[in-house]
């Protein structure tokens, strides 16, 4: 949630791009120059003087505050309340794989049975929820980190274990581009970090490859799901015959 500091930040940030100091802008505002410094220091003005500065800077109000959320420190994790409101309604949970995908309105209802005035409700639905920050001709900002999870045992996590696992699993992945590894080994807890760190880069560069490749034509991509994963783990019935 932005804060007033939050938008004195972004003015201060302003104005120093503007290579206007504190005296330009007093002048410009009919102020004393004391008077600006105490104002930015506390926070404390009201609307009609934000947008006195506004107009000193030539700047829009809309794009300061587009500014300010852009600002804004990006969620790593959901609360488990914004997780269950997600999992709750299967299209906005579909919408919302879509939006981590950066997905246009257009592609998503190209692709799925969804009318434009559902996505659109799910886009808002969505932003309500803090996953976006929907825009004019509904775009859209993603409110996410690049290194965003679902909550390990949260409930988006356990809808896919009940619902999407053995689908998944139950495939040959013997396609072109497909394949499955199984690796067992004892190494080190030490490094065992260190490969989960490479496992997120591999993650992150297929999302960036996802990225970069929306400007291919259809007919030339294809959708794949990638699971990445590594945990302290010995099958049951290999445990069940320890001695």
């Amino acid at each position: 949630m932005s804060t007033t500091q939050d938008l004195v930040t972004a003015l201060k940030k302003e104005l120093k791009t503007a290579q206007m100091t504190y005296a330009d802008l007093a002048r410009a505002m009919g102020m004393a120059e004391s008077s600006v410094k105490r104002m930015l220091a506390k926070g404390d003005m009201s609307l009609s003087r934000v947008d006195e500065i506004c107009r000193a800077l030539r700047l829009d109000f809309a794009d300061l505050a587009r500014r300010v959320a852009d600002a804004q420190p990006l969620l790593r994790e959901m609360t488990a309340e914004q997780e269950r409101a997600v999992v709750a309604d299967k299209k906005l949970l579909l919408v919302a794989i879509c939006v981590l995908s950066q997905w246009t309105l257009e592609q998503i209802t190209a692709a799925y049975r969804l009318s434009e005035a559902e996505c659109v409700t799910c886009l808002a639905q969505l932003d309500r929820i803090g996953i976006i920050e929907l825009r004019p001709l509904n775009r859209y900002r993603l409110k996410l980190a690049k290194t965003f999870r679902w909550r390990p045992h949260g409930p988006v996590m356990n809808y896919f274990r009940d619902h999407a696992l053995l689908d998944y699993f139950a495939g040959g992945f013997d396609g072109s581009g497909e394949g499955l590894l199984l690796v067992h080994g004892s190494i080190s807890r030490a490094l065992a970090p260190i490969f989960v760190e490479r496992l997120q880069r591999v993650a992150q560069d297929f999302a960036q490859q996802h990225q970069t490749d929306q400007k291919l034509a259809e007919k030339d991509r294809e959708g794949y799901t990638l699971v990445l994963a590594m945990r302290e783990w010995e099958f049951e019935a290999f445990g069940k015959l320890r001695r």
